[in-house]
């Protein structure tokens, strides 16, 4: 597992299976959250780096969806510490396998039921957590969320994008839900302008709203 600091409080965690797969930890105050949990093999790396931190145990794990690549070192984690886990009210019945996602032929319970939680909302507000704000960005899955952190602007968005060299590329057309939609939801990057871009597969895209008109007329 290759370990980047990618800003003041924030690690990416990353490992290569055919393509590269991250997750991310993030330190706020004595707060340390997880942000996606990979493949069920990364859970002793992770729960190691963040021993070796020494920024406080693992608060919560926040998830951007409930595909099996960001929610496979779940059940291991929780077989050493029992934290919350959070993601959109939307994304949780497809997570608990009571409904089908988009392009699946049938429901599968990625996180066993009643684990996951919904986002805490305020008036329909997604709530800062851990020093990250979720934004809902559905398309790749119908609860997709991306999480912002405001005084490192950075923006760890999952599957909303995929990167190559530093260039923003659409999420994969195989295992995105509507892709019209996820093109719709990119426009949080022209919404918040983060410096630095974070993407589940691929590379760190920086300044990406200069991209944003490229990419949506590729």
């Amino acid at each position: 597992m290759k370990i980047t600091q990618i800003s003041e409080h924030i690690w990416s965690l990353k490992i290569w299976i055919v393509i590269p797969i991250h997750v991310w930890v993030v330190v706020d105050k004595d707060d340390v959250t997880l942000v996606d949990a990979g493949l069920p093999f990364m859970a002793k790396g992770i729960l190691q780096f963040i021993e070796k931190l020494k920024a406080g145990p693992l608060t919560r794990i926040v998830l951007t969806h409930g595909h099996g690549d960001h929610v496979g070192a779940i059940e291991k984690i929780l077989s050493v510490i029992q934290v919350p886990i959070f993601a959109h009210r939307i994304e949780i019945p497809y997570i608990e396998g009571k409904v089908t996602y988009p392009r699946k032929k049938k429901p599968m319970i990625t996180v066993a039921k009643q684990r996951t939680q919904a986002l805490p909302e305020n008036e329909g507000e997604l709530q800062s957590m851990g020093g990250l704000t979720p934004y809902f960005t559905p398309g790749h899955s119908p609860g997709h969320v991306v999480y912002y952190h405001q005084q490192d602007q950075v923006l760890l968005v999952g599957d909303l994008f995929t990167a190559k060299k530093g260039i923003l590329r659409k999420p994969m057309a195989i295992f995105t839900g509507d892709m019209e939609e996820a093109i719709r939801s990119s426009a949080i990057v022209k919404q918040l302008k983060p410096l630095r871009l974070e993407v589940c597969h691929g590379t760190s895209v920086l300044q990406p709203a200069n991209q944003l008109d490229t990419y949506l007329n590729s």
